[in-house]
């Protein structure tokens, strides 16, 4: 079996060195794979460790870039990394940005559906700490993914990511 950048061909699956399955296929914008040797987006590295300002100002540039994507590993690093209490903010922000991502490909199911149990989440998380921290505005933030996925539904038509990239920062 062939090596793989990733570490090793495994029974025909990318595996990283300790034997864990990745997908070294290059993507595009919104993720989706594209065939090996193609020139795509540079992924995200997984795991590092952010503050909370640094998540959310490379999660906007991201999501304004129009690679919500992206901007949903970023926020996923923030929810396995982060302390506890925090969770539910870092897992919501995750799921609004892969709703956007989903409404972007033009799944009018399963995208809203994300965006909505985003906004669910961050909803119920500011409900209970309460000044937002980080200046989020989880408020308008919910109110724009419950608006997206509702459009979403409507319309039956994916959506330009770019183009309506969330704000995440009050003002």
């Amino acid at each position: 079996m062939a090596e793989t950048e990733t570490g090793g061909d495994i029974g025909g699956r990318d595996r990283d060195t300790e034997g864990r399955a990745r997908n070294a296929r290059p993507r595009d914008g919104l993720g989706r794979p594209l065939p090996y040797g193609s020139d795509g987006i540079e992924r995200q590295p997984e795991g590092i460790v952010r503050s909370p300002d640094e998540t959310i100002a490379e999660a906007q540039t991201l999501l304004d870039a129009g690679k919500p994507f992206h901007a949903h590993e970023v926020f996923e690093d923030a929810w396995k990394s982060g302390p506890g209490a925090e969770r539910e903010l870092w897992r919501g922000l995750a799921q609004i940005a892969v709703g956007l991502t989903h409404s972007a490909r033009g799944n009018t199911t399963g995208g809203p559906r994300l965006l909505r149990r985003g906004a669910a989440a961050v909803t119920a998380w500011s409900e209970r700490n309460r000044p937002h921290p980080y200046d989020l505005d989880l408020p308008g933030l919910a109110d724009w993914a419950r608006n997206l996925a509702g459009r979403v539904e409507r319309t039956s038509a994916g959506v330009d990511a770019g183009a309506e990239a969330p704000r995440l920062r009050r003002g």
